[in-house]
């Protein structure tokens, strides 16, 4: 199947996951301003990954507007790249909603990290006060220590395991 795998990466976490898709998948990799140059209705399937950011996918928007034009009867996988865990139940339902959203697009999460020497201005300054706002809340649960700690230094909970899902749903 002749795939390609497009991505729009801030820090580096997604272009590391697309890197490893299109290497396992034998795909082409391409990032977002490369891919809207190029010839996409050649392929058969279509691999997007983007980061969430506030509970956002970055660029769905592009996603959208391609689904029922360029890429109408492809294959088409959405995944996402955040720094939540992958079992938070804020990460599930979040991919419910996308889901629900997208139909007839195969929708996965791969953790992330944070790597805030790579982040813009307005990312910082967004993850500070989250963890400000965050740092006060009264009666903390364990997830929510665990979150503070976690967003307080760049960290990478990446790993090549997570890919599996994506591409056992590419050789569907």
């Amino acid at each position: 199947m002749n795939t390609a795998v497009i991505y729009f990466s801030q820090t580096g976490f997604t272009a590391r996951y697309a890197r490893w898709i299109s290497q396992a998948a034998g795909a082409d990799c391409l990032d977002l301003a490369a891919a809207k140059k190029a010839r996409l209705d050649a392929y058969d399937a279509i691999i997007f990954g983007s980061w969430v950011r506030a509970g956002t996918v970055c660029k769905l928007n592009w996603l959208r507007r391609n689904l029922d034009t360029v890429w109408a009867g492809k294959k088409v996988i959405l995944f996402c790249v955040g720094g939540s865990p992958i079992d938070n139940p804020e990460t599930r339902e979040f991919l419910g909603n996308l889901r629900a959203e997208l139909k007839g697009v195969e929708v996965f999460y791969c953790p992330g990290g944070f790597r805030y020497e790579n982040m813009s201005i307005l990312s910082k300054l967004m993850m500070k006060a989250f963890w400000k706002a965050f740092s006060v809340k009264k009666d903390k649960t364990p997830a929510d220590e665990e979150m503070l700690r976690m967003i307080s230094s760049s960290c990478d909970f990446s790993d090549r395991k997570y890919i599996q899902p994506v591409l056992e749903s590419l050789n569907r």
